[in-house]
């Protein structure tokens, strides 16, 4: 189900890559305030079934599903710090009030426990709800996400994964890692289950 794990990934925002290309050309220009993506597969068909279970139809059970597939992912892309606190990427109010729950955040404490890691749902914070995303272009959404999260707790010297469920253009996981730096993290690693194949 998952993509090919023998194609290579841009290492900043985990977009697949073609030939031999280092990093996909969005990343040569964008200064990401997280170091490195790490993505379980692409959303599409057939993996993406499982997003949406998730999300759509509020299927719990894909969640243990999804971290596992992103657990796998992680090892293959070679260790990452003992001592890392995986924190999940808060949803808006509108989305906690649809769905009743944070797919990020379901997904984040399956992850925790393949991978042994901690695991905080406190330390990230929500300032306002952002406009629906699905028709805004990459520019658009960057400056619509800036400023929305902030955070909650010092996080002075820790190494943070950031999980999410999908990244399409960055935008959310470049203002919640900015957030997450200035709370005092040393480093954030983005750990997303699926990632869109194009930038839009």
């Amino acid at each position: 189900m998952a993509s090919d794990p023998s194609t290579a990934r841009c290492p900043g925002c985990a977009l697949r890559l073609g030939l031999a290309a280092p990093h996909c050309a969005a990343c040569l220009g964008t200064p990401w305030a997280f170091a490195r993506t790490i993505a379980a597969f692409d959303y599409a068909p057939p993996a993406d079934t499982l997003i949406r279970q998730l999300k759509t139809q509020l299927r719990l059970s894909a969640a243990p599903v999804l971290a596992r597939l992103l657990a796998q992912a992680v090892w293959r892309q070679g260790a990452t710090p003992p001592d890392m606190l995986l924190i999940p990427v808060p949803s808006s109010r509108a989305s906690l009030r649809r769905r009743g729950m944070n797919p990020a955040a379901e997904i984040a404490r399956g992850l925790a426990a393949q991978l042994a890691l901690p695991l905080t749902c406190r330390a990230l914070g929500r300032r306002r709800d952002t406009a629906r995303q699905t028709a805004l272009g990459r520019q658009a959404r960057l400056r619509g996400a800036a400023g929305v999260f902030y955070g909650r707790q010092d996080l002075s010297g820790r190494h943070v994964g950031l999980v999410d469920d999908v990244m399409t253009t960055g935008s959310t996981a470049q203002a919640a890692a900015r957030a997450l730096l200035a709370a005092g993290a040393a480093s954030v690693t983005v750990l997303v289950a699926a990632r869109t194949p194009q930038v839009l």
